[in-house]
């Protein structure tokens, strides 16, 4: 059974000495401007409630709500702006038609950083992510680009999202080498639907001092068991253009027939518990000891108060083995191959040898 925790129970995030909310409240729903969200005065309650609680980590990024979440966070927090930990990103593009606009070059981190100063009203941004890989920005640049905002005070600490793990291990040693500014923070999306970050990613941020923060802990609403079969749609069809929530959902690929399958799963443990479907879903990834934050994107104070409610949901191991059989991913080679017992025996003989501490 896993320990309850609280909002005030706080984190390291990575190799570093920040410290966390183990549920980061997520502001991408602070906004009406695509369709659906929260309008001012639920964003206000949503934000009060939260850090009422003892919570300080706050996820947002440049473009969310087309910068609203941005502008209602920053007067929503400058009374307590010392007390809290701002995270935003930048990567997106911010005129469809300029290429300069978007992007993970230096032109574009600046220009977007000084967007995000302004709008969350404040000198400096708590924590950076690089939101998305591109692939076309030279790793050298990024970091250099990164190391001088740091340097410069604007930003404190550095992470990044949606990136391979040999690129953000490559990062993070050429940030080491050559004395950058380190990652300290990964995010990815992770939950029962979506576990193969397993593979590589959270191994790898383990090793090289990143702490994971997971985004859509409920794969997009599914695994709160509001959509059933009939809503899953064609992939060929799939489009993030709409004014619904489901729209993004569908367009991230996150309501297929296996992930229906597995949200009722995830409704048959909290009918055993007497909890919410999402409650169960939250408390799963609290139970992973490589992740430091799930972020909670709640749209009302009320479904908010109830995800909140994970935090001392008592799963038993009974509870947790069946949802990681409905939800294993394979691991793949060469991690497969290496667990064989042929291949344990090739390297250690007949030895047990114990693995050293993850630090």
């Amino acid at each position: 059974m896993a320990v309850a925790l609280s909002l005030d129970t706080y984190r390291l995030l990575g190799r570093s000495g920040l410290r966390v909310s183990p549920m980061a409240l997520g502001a991408m729903t602070f906004g009406t401007d695509w369709g659906w969200g929260a309008d001012k005065a639920e964003a206000r309650r949503i934000f009060e409630t939260y850090t009422a609680r003892g919570g300080n980590f706050i996820d947002t990024a440049s473009q969310y709500t087309n910068g609203t979440s941005e502008e209602w966070l920053g007067e929503f927090a400058a009374a307590e702006r010392e007390s809290l930990v701002l995270a935003t990103k930048y990567s997106s593009a911010r005129r469809l038609a300029d290429p300069n606009s978007g992007g993970n070059h230096r032109k574009s981190m600046v220009a977007s950083v000084e967007s995000s100063l302004r709008r969350l009203r404040t000198d400096y941004l708590d924590v950076l992510y690089v939101h998305m890989w591109e692939g076309l920005t030279p790793v050298a640049e990024m970091l250099r680009g990164l190391d001088d905002l740091v340097r410069a005070g604007k930003v404190l600490y550095l992470g990044i999202s949606n990136t391979p793990a040999w690129q953000v291990s490559r990062m993070q040693t050429v940030a080491e080498l050559r004395g950058w500014s380190p990652l300290i923070a990964l995010q990815v999306e992770y939950n029962l639907v979506e576990r193969t970050a397993e593979r590589d990613l959270m191994p790898m941020a383990q090793e090289m001092g990143l702490g994971v923060v997971a985004w859509s802990p409920l794969a997009g609403g599914v695994l709160t068991g509001k959509y059933d079969r009939a809503d899953v749609a064609d992939p060929s069809t799939a489009s993030a253009a709409g004014t619904s929530r489901k729209n993004l959902v569908v367009a991230n690929g996150s309501l297929t027939e296996r992930a229906v399958a597995i949200a009722d799963v995830v409704a048959a443990v909290a009918d055993e518990l007497g909890a919410t479907p999402a409650r169960v879903a939250l408390a799963w990834t609290l139970r992973n000891p490589a992740l430091t934050a799930s972020i909670l994107g709640a749209r009302t104070a009320r479904q908010l108060e109830d995800n909140l409610g994970a935090l001392t949901l008592p799963l038993e191991d009974g509870h947790v083995a069946r949802l990681e059989r409905a939800t294993a991913v394979e691991l793949g080679y060469p991690h497969d191959f290496l667990t064989r017992p042929q291949a344990r025996r090739n390297m250690f003989g007949d030895t047990r040898i114990q693995e050293r501490p993850r630090v």
